[in-house]
């Protein structure tokens, strides 16, 4: 017999369905996410607890004249399916296929492209408001946000503007009390609370922002959520349709261990079980280096502080709150009240390690500058999953922390060749630094197996050399210096190129930028971070600075933003694999 999602196309041919037919098409959607993602790795558990609400808003709703915002975007795999997508599916988060998130230039239906949290309602209010001003006053806008991204700023910045609109704004709030890992804070309290009807409800603080507030409800039961949309979509201004679902809902490993679940990685699907893999002669990953470093020294340095913006897992925080939890702080999706949070501590003369990925501090870029830095504070940045990060794409790419940090006064920038020096630097750093430090490191494995060895203290400011040559000298920063070892060990003509590593991208270490451009006219720069402002323009700087005339051929990320796939594959296209540095080291001549 036909599956009836293999009769869909356009949420038009949804709409031919009866609602006895949905639940069907409920049971079928979630198999064939979980067929796909057991095989092609991705985002699990968000995408399964809302095939329903997916199910339901398309239903409803005329999609795409009516507008569809989800937050995040890596709980939408169902609506791409949905939305015309289904045949390329098998091509999510690869090179040259379907991006993980909603883009707008992916789809119709995709009304706007998210990947960092909490910017649903400000988009879709901005949507209804301009409706509005167009005198289209039937279209509808719908904001999907869970309840930990609601809980961030940014959110409540765009619920407070829309309380005093009379916008055609419709938010559901997805409140499964996760997000990655479990939601934290004052407001997953409260809305416990309202879910165990223990809160009155002449005290729901989403009405008291003048929004029509309805919930909670079953956010798994088809008719009620149809009811309630049909009832909604015809309501004027600004309303609140709060469900309640299960992450992983459909999947019993994935309903029981939600925070694995989140993004397994390949699994039987049938059974649902982990594929097994042999990591136990494998390097460490970058992240555990950090999380098992930062316990270590904290064992011996009671001021140090962790401070995550609801990545503990991610960022092997999870370590530190094991260990001394009263020392480790998991402030939900809030990356500017994490760095406040973590200046306001440093003033107390704690030595604070704030570990936010590169491409969130990018939400928190004005508190680094103006709470940070303009007062001196020696928080220490932490910046996991700086560079290519891989499948993720194009809104989770670190690669602009070396531009948009290398501008600000009395910051240090230092990013390690190997977990060794990552392990140094955290140490050097909780010793006590006279600034912040901003120290970035990849996504991914490390160099070596044998890792935790006595600590070093690193001359701040110090580059040294790796390779000695005789034409051109080759300056790396960060780990894909490793891509230049590998290349030159397998070049014929390796004895023509000298190797650098500048750990240090702020301050350059200008004793030995002397020497090296005293010394030869052929500069090669390379690193994992975009060359429009990053260490190459650094380094160029500092040559027109001191009127040196050298040949700089510049390696890196160009000025463009990088779409999805693996980091071998976007490397490559990038031209900073190990295989594209050995083709342009072999074109070199003596």
């Amino acid at each position: 017999m036909q599956r009836l999602l293999d009769t869909l196309h356009t949420p038009a041919d949804l709409k031919k369905l009866t609602p006895e037919q949905l639940p069907q098409l409920a049971a079928e959607l979630r198999a064939f996410i979980i067929d796909v993602v057991s095989v092609k790795e991705g985002h699990l558990g968000a995408s399964l607890g809302v095939v329903e609400l997916t199910i339901a808003l398309h239903y409803v709703f005329d999609t795409p004249n009516d507008l569809m915002v989800w937050d995040v975007g890596h709980q939408a795999y169902g609506h791409k399916i949905l939305t015309g997508r289904k045949d390329k599916f098998d091509t999510n988060r690869q090179w040259g296929g379907l991006s993980g998130f909603p883009k707008i230039k992916e789809s119709i239906y995709d009304a706007f492209g998210t990947g960092h949290s909490s910017t649903s309602i400000s988009a879709a209010l901005g949507m209804a408001l301009a409706s509005k001003i167009k005198g289209d006053i039937s279209r509808n806008h719908i904001a999907v946000v869970g309840d930990a991204s609601i809980a961030s700023g940014m959110a409540f910045e765009g619920l407070n503007h829309a309380g005093v609109t009379d916008a055609n704004l419709l938010v559901v709030l997805n409140d499964n009390a996760i997000g990655i890992d479990p939601s934290v804070g004052a407001l997953k309290n409260y809305l416990t609370q309202v879910k165990e009807g223990k809160n009155p409800r002449q005290n729901n603080m989403i009405k008291s922002l003048n929004f029509d507030y309805t919930g909670p409800v079953n956010g798994h039961d088809l008719p009620v959520l149809i009811k309630e949309l049909q009832r909604l979509k015809n309501k004027p201004g600004p309303k609140f349709l709060h469900i309640v679902t299960t992450k992983g809902k459909g999947m019993k490993q994935a309903e029981e261990n939600q925070v694995k679940y989140h993004a397994p990685g390949k699994f039987d699907k049938t059974t649902g079980e982990l594929l097994p893999a042999d990591n136990s002669n494998l390097p460490p990953k970058y992240q555990d280096v950090f999380g098992l470093t930062l316990v270590e020294l904290a064992q011996n340095n009671h001021k140090i502080i962790g401070i995550t913006p609801a990545m503990p897992s991610g960022s092997s925080m999870k370590f530190m709150m094991e260990a001394f939890p009263e020392r480790a702080f998991d402030v939900g999706i809030a990356e500017q009240h994490a760095v406040t949070l973590a200046a306001g501590m440093a003033t107390q003369g704690m030595v604070v390690f704030c570990n936010i990925y590169s491409t969130f501090l990018q939400r928190a870029y004005d508190q680094v500058i103006h709470d940070v830095a303009l007062q001196n504070l020696p928080v220490i940045f932490c910046l996991d999953r700086a560079g290519l990060v891989g499948e993720d794409g194009a809104t989770h790419h670190g690669v602009f922390d070396i531009a948009y940090l290398n501008c600000i006064p009395n910051l240090i920038i230092f990013a390690p060749l190997n977990e060794k020096e990552l392990r140094n630097i955290l140490y050097t750093a909780q010793l006590g630094l006279p600034h912040p430090i901003a120290i970035r490191y990849p996504r991914g494995r490390a160099q070596h197996t044998g890792w935790q060895n006595d600590f070093d203290k690193i001359s701040i400011g110090k580059a040294y050399q790796l390779r000695t040559g005789a034409k051109v000298a080759i300056l790396s920063t960060g780990t894909i210096g490793n891509n230049v070892i590998e290349a030159l060990n397998g070049t014929e003509n390796a004895d023509l190129f000298s190797h650098y590593h500048f750990g240090f991208i702020k301050p350059l270490d200008e004793e030995l930028l002397h020497t090296i451009l005293n010394s030869y006219t052929e500069i090669i720069t390379l690193e994992d971070g975009a060359v429009t402002g990053g260490f190459s323009s650094a380094i160029a700087a500092f040559a027109t600075k001191y009127a040196y005339k050298p040949e700089i051929r510049i390696l890196g990320i160009p000025d463009e933003f990088i779409e999805q796939g693996t980091i071998a594959d976007l490397q490559h296209y990038c031209g900073i694999d190990v295989k594209s540095l050995k083709d342009i080291f072999s074109a070199y001549i003596n």
